[in-house]
């Protein structure tokens, strides 16, 4: 589930930099200027951010499911 949220915020923040990159000047002076540095690089952290929580995401162990699957059955024939 969490990996489908990885991806949708990757790519929503790839369109959005497709569309805002044209539009900002990095080279203009005063305000727009840092606008568009601050807006790049919050972009650029965004997009790392989401990239190392997408590929460093701790595996799911099936080894676990096997142990929790036994103690129901433990726990099942308790009941009876």
């Amino acid at each position: 589930m969490n990996k489908n949220r990885y991806l949708l915020c990757l790519l929503a923040c790839g369109m959005m930099l497709y569309y805002a990159l044209p539009k900002l000047s990095v080279t203009a002076e005063g305000l727009a200027g840092i606008f568009s540095i601050s807006w790049l690089v919050l972009c650029l952290f965004v997009i790392a951010g989401n990239l190392s929580a997408l590929l460093y995401a701790p595996k799911k162990a099936k080894s676990a499911n096997k142990t929790t699957s036994q103690k129901t059955r433990k726990k099942l024939r308790q009941y009876n």
